[in-house]
């Protein structure tokens, strides 16, 4: 098969054309293959700058080398077990694992370690409910551990194949220019006319402000252009033209110029596609009743703490979670990067209205069933690194980002998943409900504790009496054996930026201080109350953290600090019961300390600078302009 770049062939004359239905530049392009390689290598490095390197070429073949399936009409994507899953050991540790830590929890929930029937009026009530919130947050906890332990082996990775020659692709990304930097679209661009494939391949911006600076840059590259901007028809208040949104731009593209292709590539504005994007995942399309194919999410900024922390924080769900839907054919959608097949987003109505429009659109899919062969629509999960992107730079970003994701899976579950239940099916249902219950279940969680530990610190009551000395050897041990379950899958990490062997702490530290941003999410989704969407801030872009930033934090902090108070004044010194208050104010604290050591670190630094700025004193007192403008000009004479 032979195989060019998105630039040769497949461009069109430059011809500007523009109808009723959006602002359409075509226009022509290319590069040079040799160069555009070496031009690739050089911005994919430029986030970590000149002295990052990571084997990204060896994390983008992951799931495999391409193999040719031949003409094969009743194809059906072929998936294997993980490299180095050792199927004995992990059956073992997950059965060791899920036994121990249920049979503590039972333990710990038998009714003759109730408390409560020893107080009386108001601290036997307080008893109860601190004994409800320990059974809910353990049941949480087990949950979490099934899931984990269920996806621990189902994990696999699909077989990759060559895609279909001749196919019509367009390869997307959008641009809102009000709050994304023009160079760094410009950085996707270049790497995206790189992009192979053995047929037509057209790139395209979807541009909301249809500015002109875009469409020159857009007709320099020789990229098409499109705007919805001023449209009524595509700029609605809801639906999937609504105005303002992602999945408005992308729909508004759909129906408008979408039925010239036959598939859909894309990526993020700030994700740079590696050249191989479309190779890898266009294969798996020859089975008719894909919709869908994506790929991780990776952060090419890890030198950041915030960013790398970020990529980090979602192993369990990019290195494992995934990969044990391909199981059922059913992993999610990520709009970082992926490709879809054209009828099927058609046959769904396009991208759904939803702050997380990536998941709405998932459940759609995976409930609709393919109109030519009758079955459900399928979608693959690839392991392979096809673009690198950039991840949010402070706690501001961070935060926003983690709250509309949980805003986002709330409000599917109180709205679309209860409808769309019965066309999912049971194995579909329990799929996406074990998904969906992170960030509901992390805000709960986080509530109880709060007020658990409140309850003890002013009232002195818990909900439970055990031997102290047996509760913490049970609970350590269970909590060794899930830590151990955590670092045993980290072998299976797709992640280019993290140390084989990693134990991927970063992750599970940005998580824990995240918890009051989820409860606030399941608050304002409960409340029915919809977030606008929002581009994360990039680059020189990204927002500055401040006192608002924590505002969360310092919520919850405020009542359980005067709680700690109250404790000592009455003689509430059980360390273990004030364990769980400790932990949680270490979280509200933790986040506002590392924001303010930065603030003093960037405040020493600008005096230093400006103390190094300062002119050089000399023997005869200041130096002058003019004498350090000579002395200048000798020593490069001399170095010259």
């Amino acid at each position: 098969m032979s195989l060019r770049p998105a630039s040769a062939g497949s461009r069109v004359p430059p011809v500007a054309t523009g109808s009723s239905d959006a602002h359409v530049l075509e226009t022509a392009g290319g590069r040079d293959e040799e160069a555009g390689r070496t031009q690739e290598a050089s911005v994919i490095r430029s986030f970590d700058g000149p002295g990052a390197r990571y084997d990204y070429a060896r994390f983008s073949v992951l799931s495999g080398e391409l193999t040719d399936p031949g003409e094969n009409s009743d194809y059906r994507v072929q998936y294997r077990r993980l490299g180095g899953l050792r199927p004995i050991r992990t059956t073992l540790f997950v059965v060791v694992a899920l036994v121990c830590i249920t049979s503590f929890f039972v333990w710990l929930m038998l009714p003759s370690h109730w408390q409560f029937y020893l107080h009386h009026g108001m601290l036997r009530v307080a008893s109860i409910v601190v004994l409800v919130n320990t059974g809910a947050i353990g049941l949480f906890a087990i949950i979490s551990l099934i899931i984990i332990c269920r996806a621990s082996l189902l994990a696999r990775d699909p077989v990759p194949v060559l895609p279909r020659p001749g196919t019509r692709v367009a390869f997307i990304t959008t641009i809102v220019p009000s709050q994304e930097p023009i160079a760094m679209v410009r950085r996707t661009l270049e790497a995206a006319l790189r992009v192979r494939h053995d047929g037509p391949i057209d790139v395209w911006l979807l541009d909301e402000g249809d500015d002109p600076e875009v469409k020159a840059t857009c007709s320099e590259l020789g990229v098409r252009h499109f705007s919805r901007h001023g449209i009524e028809r595509w700029n609605q208040p809801a639906g999937p033209f609504k105005a303002r949104t992602k999945h408005g731009n992308y729909n508004s593209w759909l129906f408008s110029q979408g039925s010239d292709y036959d598939f859909l590539v894309s990526v993020d504005s700030d994700h740079v596609p590696i050249a191989t994007m479309a190779e890898r995942l266009l294969g798996y399309f020859r089975d008719p009743d894909v919709a869908y194919v994506v790929g991780p999410q990776v952060y090419g900024n890890s030198g950041d703490f915030i960013a790398r922390c970020g990529e980090s924080q979602q192993f369990i769900f990019q290195s494992l979670l995934q990969r044990a839907s391909n199981a059922g054919g059913i992993p999610m959608l990520v709009g970082t990067n992926n490709a879809m097949r054209i009828e099927a987003l058609v046959a769904i109505g396009g991208l759904k209205d939803s702050v997380t429009e990536d998941l709405a659109t998932s459940i759609a899919v995976h409930s609709t069933r393919n109109p030519k062969t009758g079955r459900r629509f399928r979608s693959v999960y690839t392991p392979d690194l096809l673009a690198v992107g950039e991840g949010p730079t402070s706690f501001t970003d961070y935060f926003i980002q983690q709250g509309r994701w949980a805003l986002g899976a709330i409000e599917v579950i109180l709205t679309q998943f209860p409808r769309s239940l019965l066309r999912l099916g049971p194995r579909r249902a329990i799929h996406y409900a074990q998904l969906l219950t992170y960030y509901p279940t992390s805000g709960i969680a986080w509530m109880l504790g709060v007020m658990s530990g409140l309850i003890y610190l002013v009232l002195g009551v818990g909900g439970l009496t055990v031997s102290p000395h047996l509760w913490m050897l049970l609970y350590f041990d269970g909590a060794a054996l899930q830590i151990g379950l955590y670092f045993w899958n980290r072998r299976h990490s797709i992640s280019p930026h993290e140390e084989e062997g990693s134990p991927g702490l970063n992750g599970l530290f940005i998580s824990a201080l995240s918890a009051p941003i989820y409860a606030a999410a399941l608050f304002a989704g409960i409340r029915r109350r919809r977030t606008a969407f929002a581009v994360t801030p990039k680059g020189d872009a990204a927002s500055r953290d401040s006192m608002h930033t924590f505002r969360l934090h310092f919520l919850w902090a405020a009542p359980i600090i005067p709680g700690f108070v109250i404790a000592g004044m009455r003689g509430h010194v059980n360390p273990w019961m004030a364990l769980w208050s400790l932990v949680s104010l270490t979280i509200c604290v933790v986040p506002i300390a590392m924001w303010r050591v930065d603030c003093v670190r960037a405040r020493v630094a600008r005096v230093r600078d400006a103390r190094s700025a300062r002119p050089r004193r000399s023997r005869q007192g200041l130096e002058s302009p003019a004498h350090a403008l000579v002395a200048s000009t000798e020593a490069s004479t001399e170095a010259a």
